[in-house]
């Protein structure tokens, strides 16, 4: 399950399953505890978002350090709703970490199979999958609006892992994080089109809102995903936690009007 978690003054979400693997340092912040003010108010972990640059680096200085990750050696990449895979190592820790301009380009997912490299994604209402594979010992991110989940970014990265490191998918742990729900994410035909195309069962992810409206299950679209990638299903937790509803405790991209923080995914090989 995902559990609430203290780590130092920081109130945030973890994976039973991961933390019981003793293999990793992981986490999913919240929007409180930091230092920015307004829409970013107040733990805005991201650069791109018109926050000041000096209140994002404090901020991820205090999260990092409550998580015992140097602030310094995140990566990141510069997501921009594809389906870029960076494998990464050792030699790319610090890209992204104190600007966005240093990030990796064009990359909506992050896997490495080094430890002491903390990966990083950003979130506010997009869906954060985690990725644990304990056997081979490699570890991934992937950031997955509707257009991720549409191009199955979550099997693609499972195929990297696989590709790459030799991961077999009945290894994975897999986790879904807090992120817009089928309770407040209503799409069009503009998001419909590319889901039929996608996703053969699409009607089961989907429900009528009204003519031409349709609440999306992108938690479940997720997992339909990762068990096609050949993960099993006792491995996938689902936080089903809805950031929209939530917007007190975690920024919401929809909720708050289209100018919002960020929260923030990490994961660490120890």
């Amino acid at each position: 399950m995902l559990v609430a978690a203290r780590k130092g003054d920081f109130k945030v979400y973890i994976f039973s399953h991961f933390e019981a693997s003793g293999a990793v340092v992981h986490a999913f912040t919240t929007r409180s505890g930091g230092v920015s003010t307004g829409p970013f108010s107040s733990l805005n972990m991201a650069f791109h978002v018109g926050d000041t640059a000096l209140s994002v680096r404090v901020n991820r200085a205090l999260a990092c350090g409550a998580l015992g990750i140097n602030p310094a050696c995140l990566v990141a990449g510069r997501q921009v709703h594809g389906s870029g895979i960076g494998v990464v190592g050792e030699c790319d820790r610090g890209r992204g970490a104190l600007s966005d301009e240093d990030s990796l380009p064009d990359q909506d997912a992050l896997v490495t199979g080094d430890t002491g490299v903390p990966l990083s994604s950003y979130y506010a209402d997009c869906v954060p999958v985690f990725l644990l594979d304990p056997v081979r010992k490699v570890v991934a991110l992937a950031h997955a609006g509707w257009k991720g989940t549409v191009l199955k970014i979550s099997q693609k990265v499972v195929k990297k892992m696989t590709e790459v490191y030799g991961t077999d998918p009945k290894d994975c742990l897999a986790g879904i994080g807090p992120s817009i729900g089928p309770c407040c994410y209503e799409v069009d035909g503009h998001v419909i089109g590319p889901l039929r195309k996608s996703f053969l069962g699409w009607r089961e992810l989907t429900r009528a809102a009204s003519p031409g409206k349709w609440r999306l299950d992108l938690w479940e679209a997720n997992r339909h995903t990762l068990l096609e990638a050949g993960l099993q299903d006792k491995n996938i937790i689902t936080a089903r936690i809805c950031t929209s509803c939530r917007n007190d405790l975690f920024f919401s991209y929809r909720a708050q009007g289209g100018t919002a923080g960020r929260m923030a995914s990490f994961i660490m090989l120890k």
